[in-house]
């Protein structure tokens, strides 16, 4: 499967869960994205953005590094356009690291791009290490979570059918409306199955421990 690991700005901790998830992957790097290279010891192949925030130290560090230059003024995060590049350029997974916490508009606009690249078949999540977030379409999902990870599910519609096993309280069948909190603060007790009937939503999972 060719894999990409997209750099996004944010805060970012190399767990080892982390390096196993993007181990093998491609890399592009979007903007000030550029910081995690070092600590994840990666080698970007593309840096793209308008580089408003990137800084003249990483400018310097990575001036060997073939970049894509926009404008400020454009009408695409500086993720989405490295995002665009990767399916350019064969992506059948995709991994965000970063753009979690920050900038509420952004991330929920990378939140939405994941649901709009996992309906059009590409396998994607995005993680800060300490954070993930999986896209909730109809159809079953398993997740490998260390017990005792916290787990929610956010609806982005009314969510028809959820049955939820694996966790400390379980679902069957459940309709959730949009706007619910049901589904919020679960905890994984061992592998965690989803299914869904209808609807979207984020998967977001807090691994337990920086260390798996």
């Amino acid at each position: 499967m060719n894999s990409f690991a997209i750099l996004l700005g944010g805060d970012v901790t190399a767990t080892p869960r982390l390096r196993a998830q993007i181990k093998g992957a491609r890399v592009i790097a979007a903007d000030s994205g550029m910081m995690h290279a070092a600590t994840l010891g990666l080698v970007p192949e593309l840096w793209v953005g308008d580089f408003d925030s990137a800084g003249s130290e990483l400018a310097i560090q990575y001036r060997d590094i073939p970049r894509q230059v926009f404008p400020v003024e454009k009408d695409a995060t500086d993720g989405g356009l490295a995002i665009a590049e990767a399916l350019k350029r064969g992506a059948q997974r995709i991994v965000l690291v970063g753009g979690m916490g920050g900038q509420a508009d952004h991330m929920l606009g990378h939140l939405g791009q994941l649901l709009h690249l996992a309906q059009a078949g590409i396998s994607c999540f995005t993680t800060s290490g300490h954070e993930e977030a999986r896209p909730l379409l109809p159809g079953n999902m398993t997740l490998d979570l260390p017990a005792g990870s916290r787990l929610s599910i956010a609806p982005f519609s009314d969510l028809k059918g959820l049955n939820l096993e694996g966790v400390k309280w379980p679902l069957e069948k459940r309709d959730v409306p949009l706007g619910s909190t049901l589904t919020l603060s679960n905890v994984a007790l061992q592998s965690v199955r989803i299914g869904l009937a209808a609807g979207l939503g984020i998967v977001l999972a807090y691994p337990l421990s920086a260390d798996v």
